[in-house]
């Protein structure tokens, strides 16, 4: 292994929340006036920390959402992960494989800690991420993509910058641990990989991880 820590993005590569958590996004919207498809969703938020929703409606609405948004939109998506929510496949088995050969990996996500341990904890992947593994953008105050979460993580568990690598699936992620002075691998299976071209790898299959990392 050349690299001294892994950095996992949470949603759409620990847990397959990016469509269940887009959706809702997209419907609430589009309930209080601010028209937005799935696609719109995806295009726009998907990797980012909520003050980004906030403030693109903001820039092209002049509106204010409402002050429970947050409040509001978490218990749907809550309630949906209960019912709906996975593991990516293959994932588990990277983490076995990461825990076996004794290297440093951790969480590094836009989502709130709430957010990342109820997605953990309906999905049995609590018991590889213990509360040193865990780290949100809570933690810095700016998201994706400004490199801040990942320089946070990276000093946390005593790790250089250009000893990390970053496993993301979104374009602002990619922008981030590229800022970061990270190598990042883009995990295509919902995003198309021209989308995550500033990565210096990418793969459809969580999978293919272990030996891409060797």
């Amino acid at each position: 292994m050349r690299y001294g820590l892994v950095i996992f993005d949470n949603d759409g590569v620990l847990v397959d929340s990016e469509p269940i958590s887009n959706r809702l996004l997209a419907a609430y919207l589009t309930e209080l006036g601010h028209p937005t498809s799935y696609e719109d969703s995806l295009r726009d938020y998907m990797g980012a920390a909520m003050h980004r929703v906030h403030d693109l409606v903001a820039e092209r609405t002049g509106q204010r959402l409402p002050v429970d948004f947050d409040d509001v939109f978490h218990a749907r998506v809550f309630g949906a992960f209960e019912r709906d929510l996975k593991p990516v496949a293959g994932v588990e088995e990277v983490l076995q494989k990461l825990a076996a050969d004794s290297v440093q990996y951790c969480v590094a996500s836009s989502g709130s800690h709430e957010r990342i341990r109820v997605g953990h904890r309906t999905t049995g992947l609590d018991r590889w991420f213990d509360e040193g593994r865990i780290f949100s953008s809570e933690d810095v105050g700016r998201g994706k993509p400004a490199p801040d979460l990942f320089l946070y993580a990276a000093e946390r568990m005593g790790v250089a910058p250009e000893r990390c690598v970053v496993i993301e699936d979104s374009p602002l992620g990619v922008r981030a641990a590229v800022a970061a002075g990270m190598d990042v691998y883009g995990f295509t299976a919902m995003t198309p990989a021209e989308r995550l071209a500033g990565a210096g790898r990418l793969f459809s299959d969580m999978r293919e991880l272990t030996e891409l990392l060797m």
